[in-house]
C-alpha cells in the first residue's frame, strides 16, 4: 500500500508538471499561431481563428519599396555590420582575458558583466549628446558602432567562456613552430570554438534585430530606419491596425532571424569536437 501510495503521488506530481508546461507552451504558442493565421485571414483581428477567407492579398499589400524591402535592408546592414563588429571586437577582447593570467583580470570581467545591466534608457541621453557633437547622429555607421558597443560587455563573456575550453597545448605546439599569438587565434581557436562563434553571432544579432530604442533615438531620416521601427507605421494615430497586414509584415520580419538559426544550427550542436586533439 505505501508503495502504490508513492506512486499515485508521483503520477500526479508529474501529470501536474505537463499540465503547467502545456500552459507555458500553449502561452508561447497562440501568438505565433494569430501571426500566422492572420497573416492569411481577410478579416483578421486580435482573435486566434481559421481564416474565414485564405489570402496571400496581405502579403502583396506590404512587399512594397516604402513598406518591406527598404526596412529590410536597413535591418541587414545596420545588424549584420553591429554583429560583425561585436564579434571580432569581442574575439580580440577575450582572447588575452582568456590565454593570460593577472590580477586585473577579475575586476576587469566584473566590470563587464556591470555594463551588461546597464539599460540603454539610461544612456542614451548622453550619448545622443555625443553623437551630436561627433557628427554620427542620423548616421547608419553611428548607429552600427553603437549597437556594437552596447552588445560587447556579454558577447566578451560569452566568447571568454567557450574560449576556455579550447586547450592551451594546441597554442603552445602553434608557438613552437613559430606562430604569433593572432595567428593561433585565428588559425586553432576560433575554428575549434566555432559553436561559440555562433552562439554569439546569433545572439547579437537577435537582439539588434529587435532593438526598436536606439535606430529610433539615433536615426532621423526615415528612408534610415529598420523594419523595426517602421513596423511602428502600422499602428494608426487613432487606434485603427490593418491586422492582416501587421501579421504578414511580422512573419517576413522574423524570416532572416530564422535563416541565420538555420544556417548556424549545424555549429551549434556539432560541439568541439576536441577529444584526440591533443592526443599523441
Amino acid at each position: 500500500m505505501p508503495s502504490r501510495t508513492l506512486s499515485a503521488r508521483r503520477t500526479h506530481r508529474r501529470l501536474a508538471a505537463d499540465a503547467g508546461l502545456l500552459a507555458v507552451a500553449a502561452a508561447f504558442a497562440l501568438p505565433l499561431a494569430w501571426v500566422v493565421l492572420s497573416s492569411l485571414d481577410t478579416e483578421a483581428d486580435l482573435r486566434v481563428k481559421a481564416p474565414s477567407g485564405l489570402t496571400l492579398g496581405n502579403y502583396d499589400a506590404v512587399l512594397t519599396p516604402d513598406i518591406t524591402f527598404t526596412p529590410l535592408l536597413n535591418s541587414l546592414i545596420l545588424c549584420g555590420g553591429g554583429t560583425a563588429l561585436t564579434v571580432v571586437c569581442a574575439a580580440l577582447a577575450a582572447y588575452p582575458l582568456s590565454r593570460f593570467r593577472s590580477r586585473l583580470n577579475r575586476p576587469f570581467l566584473l566590470t563587464i558583466l556591470f555594463a551588461t545591466s546597464l539599460p540603454i534608457t539610461a544612456i542614451m541621453v548622453p550619448v545622443y549628446a555625443l553623437f551630436v557633437q561627433v557628427n554620427l547622429i542620423d548616421t547608419m555607421q553611428g548607429t552600427i558602432f553603437f549597437f556594437a558597443a552596447s552588445q560587447l560587455p556579454f558577447a566578451i563573456w560569452l566568447m571568454k567562456n567557450f574560449m576556455d575550453g579550447v586547450p592551451r597545448e594546441l597554442e603552445e605546439a602553434a608557438w613552437t613552430d613559430g606562430a604569433s599569438s593572432l595567428q593561433s587565434l585565428l588559425r586553432i581557436v576560433l575554428p575549434l570554438m566555432g559553436p561559440g562563434v555562433a552562439v554569439v553571432t546569433v545572439f547579437s544579432f537577435v537582439l539588434m534585430w529587435g532593438n526598436f530604442f536606439v535606430p529610433f533615438m539615433l536615426l532621423l531620416t526615415p528612408d534610415q530606419m529598420p523594419a523595426a521601427v517602421s513596423i511602428n507605421e502600422f499602428f494608426g494615430n487613432r487606434g485603427t491596425v490593418v491586422y492582416g497586414q501587421l501579421a504578414a509584415f511580422s512573419v517576413i520580419y522574423s524570416t532572416p532571424v530564422l535563416l541565420l538559426y538555420v544556417l548556424v544550427s549545424r555549429k551549434l550542436g556539432g560541439g568541439f569536437a576536441l577529444g584526440g586533439a591533443v592526443k599523441g
